[in-house]
């Protein structure tokens, strides 16, 4: 019966290092999420991977727009994702020239 019951010999499932936080996955995967996200978004579903880039960007920065202290994927998922955004808007608008939008 040596060991059962005892807190000592066994180590808690969600200590550091054996899975995500309880806030969730950290900075650096946020970030190079959003950059993903970002760079597909350019190609499919810009209204939709934009701005899913810039949340996951701006939660790799600790959930402040503290540009000083961000990482470059999250840096760089934020401003991709909000070019993507506006991109996409403009797309459905018809202001996008020769992708079949705009007056004929």
């Amino acid at each position: 019966m040596a060991g059962m019951g005892h807190s000592s010999t066994r180590r808690h499932p969600r200590e550091s290092g054996r899975m995500w936080s309880r806030s969730g996955p950290d900075r650096a995967s946020l970030g190079i999420i959003g950059l993903v996200c970002a760079i597909a978004g350019f190609f499919v579903l810009g209204i939709v991977l934009g701005p899913a880039a810039i949340v996951a960007g701006w939660m790799s920065m600790g959930r402040r727009w503290d540009f000083r202290g961000a990482s470059v994927p999250a840096l760089v998922a934020v401003v991709l994702g909000a070019i993507d955004t506006v991109m996409a808007v403009l797309l459905l608008a018809g202001v996008g020239g020769g992708l079949g939008g705009g007056v004929v």
